[in-house]
Formats: C-alpha cells, structure tokens, sequence
C-alpha cells in the first residue's frame, strides 16, 4: 500500500462546493482507499492506496464528486515520498509558518513568467520554483498579495496552496 496525500481545491469555501469531510471519506473508500484521515474542512486527505498512478487516482475521486455533488474539484495527489521531497526543497524560513505558502502544482510548468512574477511581488515577499512546488514566503500576508493572487496565472498551472502549518500538520498526521 502507499501512502498518499490528496489536497483538493476550492471546495468548502465561501459556501460553494460544499461537500463534508465524512462524505469525502465515504468517496475515497468507495475508490478502494484505506485508512482515510481528513484535516481541517477545507479539503486535505491522507489515505493509503495499492496504486502508483497519482493522476488516475485524482481524476477517479473528482468524477466520483462530480457524480454525487455536481461538481468537479481539482485534486493535487503526492505520495508520500512527493510531499516530503516538497517539505525538504523549502528555501525559506519557518519561525513564522503562516507567512510560507507551498503551492502544488498539477505539472510541472512549462513557460513560467518570471518576469511578471517579480514585477507584481511587494518589496518583502519572495518567491521559488522548485519542480512542481511553488514557494511563496509574504511576511505581509497572502490576503492582499498581488503575487499570490497572480501567482497560478503567471505560472501556467493549476495549484492548490497550503500554508506551512497545514503542510507540517499533514506530515504528522502520516508519521
């Protein structure tokens, strides 16, 4: 069995694509997952697998909501070994976890506009690219951030971010 980390985007927020952490359970093991763990309402899945194919894996969950909610989430899913090599790569500083954001990329991105990027980032934040992880670290917050609202645009691929406390806890979770 490997282990997996499923991070779904855009769902229980703002009252849309309202779907509960119990149902998503339900779903996962009707899919042949075990030992399905979920953290916080706002989509963050542990389970284990007798698969290897992370894409397939994804796009079977989404048809499965889709099927029962009338919608399809995107779901970004690593195996365990991914998510740890993304916790590993982090480039910057951690005594302050919530101004780390991990945003997971579904590929790895092909024309990134760095260019772009850097000219709407604030004096204080920084940003990396590393494989199919993008690293924002904003000392001002995200809320306002015009890098972090641009961020996915500018990359050329779909993400699901997560801060570092929520990263850290679902690495605990597994361990």
């Amino acid at each position: 069995m490997v282990t997996f980390i499923a991070l779904f985007r855009g769902i229980n927020v703002g009252g849309k694509n309202a779907i509960s952490m119990k149902t998503l359970t339900e779903i996962l093991e009707a899919k042949g997952c075990v030992d399905v763990k979920t953290y916080i309402q706002s989509g963050n899945v542990l389970f284990k697998a007798s698969r290897s194919k992370t894409e397939s894996l994804s796009q079977e969950i989404a048809k499965a909501i889709k099927s029962n909610h009338g919608f399809e989430p995107d779901i970004m899913v690593l195996n365990l070994e991914e998510f740890k090599e993304a916790i590993d790569a982090n480039p910057f500083p951690t005594d302050h976890p919530k101004y780390l954001h991990l945003y997971f990329l579904a590929k790895s991105p092909k024309q990134p506009d760095f260019e772009a990027l850097n000219r709407i980032k604030s004096a204080s934040e920084r940003f990396q690219l590393i494989g199919k992880v993008f690293y924002l670290y904003a000392p001002d917050g995200i809320g306002r951030s015009k890098l972090a609202a641009g961020a996915e645009r500018l990359i050329g691929v779909r993400a699901t971010a997560r801060n570092w406390n929520t990263v850290t806890a679902l690495l605990k979770m597994v361990s």
